[in-house]
């Protein structure tokens, strides 16, 4: 049994939100914490039919539950917006907690369902991290990826075929985010090859045969629905003339490979460095997102007009990070980190690669195999050299 980093304690003090993608482990998670929890299932067909031909039903029979202390939760509550006034209703009136876990905020903003007027806090459940695995196989989670039943399955292409096929047909068919599905599926293919890019949306919307601001809104869903994300560009205090457009990533490493169709990533590979990355970018959004508060650090990235750049920028330029896959670094993969030095000569520079020992240049610069890296970053060092 996989410990995860989202423990009940954080779950329970007060009514929350738990969002995440499809088969991080949300329900898994939740039973595993609270056994003994009613809860309600959207997913099923049953029970959503129940419930949505008369919501009060949820609320009467809530508010008759023995109070045991248990939260009560509620299972892929975007289905159901209408559940969240019961449940307004229910916390002001009986002091009860709920969890309502979800696998896309996207239809409740949009419809503008009730987010219980602060009294929900949100928490977010990503794929597997280092620090939930500290036996973690690079080459499973490199050609795996990290969402937990691709991650400890030997038969894990199949499970991401399906994975990226469901994903279609339940959240971008079913809640009709577009009508023009086999669109969608070559711009999903175009932004996996964009991935842990900027992305140039004329370019792929000629590729897909759609216009620019469709391909715009495309990039929306899947932000929206958890499937991607924005890492913004470092542009604080800059001397050099500096790149502001955001990069892209997928949340994970796995439906990339499967949407680029690549084959078995092998060391020194340009697949194997770009997957390398996008681990490593993975780690740092995971720790960003579930350390406690003042210990985690904001991503970032940076990149001059002229075409210096480091992958990830931490925090307030505390560190900064340059990821290659390669066992052998010389000085050509530090000319980023060196140039960003310039003008931040106070931040920690480090670059993360396969090498088997760590060590520092002469001018300062670590060297870190990547186990030692995500090692010190789940243990909140990186900010102290």
């Amino acid at each position: 049994m996989i410990k995860r980093i989202v423990d009940a304690a954080c779950l329970v003090e007060e009514t929350c939100f738990l969002w995440g993608p499809r088969q991080t482990g949300k329900s898994t998670l939740l039973r595993t914490l609270f056994p003994k929890a009613p809860s309600y299932d959207l997913l099923s067909a049953r029970e959503f039919r129940r419930l949505a031909a008369d919501p009060g039903v949820f609320s009467e029979e809530c508010a008759a539950l023995p109070r045991t202390g248990q939260p009560i939760i509620v299972d892929e509550i975007q289905k159901l917006p209408a559940l969240l006034d019961e449940v307004h209703s229910l916390i002001s009136r009986h002091g009860l907690k709920f969890i309502l876990t979800g696998s896309s905020p996207r239809k409740l903003l949009r419809d503008g369902g009730n987010l219980l007027g602060g009294r929900a806090v949100r928490h977010e459940l990503l794929p597997l991290c280092s620090a939930e695995i500290p036996d973690l196989s690079l080459e499973q989670a490199l050609g795996r990826g990290l969402i937990p039943p691709h991650y400890l399955s030997p038969k894990a292409s199949a499970k991401l075929e399906a994975y990226v096929g469901d994903y279609l047909r339940e959240e971008i068919l079913a809640e009709a985010l577009t009508r023009n599905l086999p669109a969608f599926q070559r711009f999903l293919e175009a932004a996996a090859f964009s991935n842990g890019q900027i992305v140039n949306a004329a370019t792929i919307a000629r590729e897909v045969g759609v216009a620019a601001n469709t391909v715009r809104g495309y990039f929306e869903i899947l932000v929206d629905t958890l499937i991607a994300t924005w890492v913004p560009a470092w542009t604080k205090r800059a001397k050099r003339r500096v790149i502001q457009a955001p990069r892209f990533w997928f949340f994970d490493v796995g439906i990339v490979n499967e949407l680029t169709h690549r084959g078995p990533l092998s060391p020194g590979s340009t697949d194997f460095g770009a997957a390398f990355e996008h681990f490593i970018f993975m780690e740092l959004r995971a720790h960003a997102t579930y350390a406690p508060k003042g210990a985690g650090l904001p991503v970032s990235y940076w990149r001059t007009a002229s075409g210096l750049e480091v992958d990830f920028i931490l925090g307030a330029a505390e560190v900064a990070v340059e990821v290659k896959s390669t066992d052998r670094p010389t000085s050509d993969h530090l000319k980023g980190l060196r140039a960003w030095r310039e003008e931040h000569p106070t931040s920690r520079c480090i670059l993360v690669c396969r090498a088997p020992r760590a060590r520092r240049t002469e001018d300062g610069i670590e060297i870190l195999p990547w186990r030692d890296f995500v090692r010190r970053l789940w243990l909140h060092q990186l900010r102290a050299a």
